[in-house]
């Protein structure tokens, strides 16, 4: 990647938005309110290690109000084969509460404020409604239509976002012709294996869910440390993942040292090979056994900064990574002219 190897974390802020097809709000209530005490801690830790970070946020959750959100919505709506995919009919069904003082599950203006309010934290994007880019029967076209309402929100609440996370990892190389239009310049791509090739609910297949629950003890697919990272046709740089911070689990206690053990392994292997290694998740994941998940995070980024001591390796948000490899393409280019 350069002259040192670099940590890239981002996390997907997405609160009941990212799980409202699969879980009820009550299953989940636990996680959603433990979020208000975990994202202060996670900032904490962020900025006694020095951290960058990229919160992809979803655009819902810059809204104030009920009605604000409501007015928000774009004209052309996605038709999802399967409609409980789609959060409008739910939006439009009286779910939500009034304004993030009596509902912390739908709107979360405070906590982006905090969020941007603590050093080297960017704020970036994902999508409006947490749209999902391989499901059948959405468009390009309405895709469009949900940054757009993004792009609106954000920019009313003074915000910019030039990087994207797409929701479930699911995106498709043609769909990055509409980020670039909405002004966007990278998005995280997924690890370089089969078993994180980006596919619809249908094609997230058992087999796939189990290995990468293995993947995440043993050594299945690889460090995924990158020595170099791609530029789209568009000019959008992909800033892919490497692995995803699973929440502790107390039926899996016993593998936890197993758990952290890998990541370390990959965390030398970026430094002493001076690559890229993209590590995230969501912090609302974090809200049940909050202080196990705060250790095991604090536990990685001690050993991070052991790594910046001994090898040099630095702290990027994912804009920071772009712009680090867009300066240095443009540096090889000038010097083979």
């Amino acid at each position: 990647m350069g002259k040192t190897g670099a940590l890239v974390i981002s996390l997907d802020f997405e609160l009941y938005w990212g799980v409202r097809d699969k879980r009820t709000l009550s299953d989940c209530e636990q996680n959603l309110q433990g979020a208000r005490q975990v994202i202060p801690a996670i900032l904490e830790l962020f900025h006694k290690y020095e951290i960058h970070a990229t919160w992809a946020t979803v655009g819902f959750l810059f809204c104030e109000t009920r009605e604000e959100l409501i007015g928000t919505l774009p004209n052309e709506l996605p038709d999802y084969a399967d409609p409980n995919l789609s959060p409008y009919r739910y939006v439009q069904s009286g779910a939500l509460g009034a304004r993030e003082q009596v509902d912390p599950y739908h709107y979360a203006l405070s906590l982006i404020r905090l969020i941007s309010s603590c050093p080297h934290q960017y704020i970036g994007s994902h999508t409006h409604s947490h749209y999902y880019c391989l499901e059948p029967g959405q468009t390009a076209r309405t895709f469009s239509e949900d940054l757009a309402a993004f792009k609106k929100v954000a920019r009313k609440k003074g915000y910019a976002p030039t990087s994207i996370v797409f929701p479930r990892n699911q995106f498709t190389p043609s769909y990055l012709a509409v980020c670039k239009k909405h002004g966007f310049t990278a998005y995280r791509g997924n690890e370089r294996s089969w078993m994180y090739k980006a596919g619809s609910s249908a094609q997230n297949t058992l087999l796939k869910r189990a290995l990468r629950l293995v993947d995440a003890y043993v050594n299945l697919s690889g460090h995924h440390a990158y020595e170099t990272l791609s530029t789209s046709r568009e000019g959008l740089v992909d800033v892919p993942a490497s692995r995803f911070l699973r929440p502790y689990s107390p039926r899996l206690r016993w593998l936890e040292s197993i758990r952290l053990s890998r990541l370390r392994r990959d965390l030398l292997y970026a430094a002493k090979n001076r690559r890229l290694y993209h590590l995230w998740w969501h912090p609302e994941n974090f809200g049940s056994h909050l202080a196990e998940n705060l250790r095991v995070l604090e536990q990685l980024l001690q050993y991070y900064a052991e790594l910046r001591s001994r090898y040099g390796m630095q702290s990027l948000s994912m804009e920071e990574a772009a712009v680090h490899w867009t300066k240095q393409m443009e540096g090889r280019h000038e010097v083979s002219v």
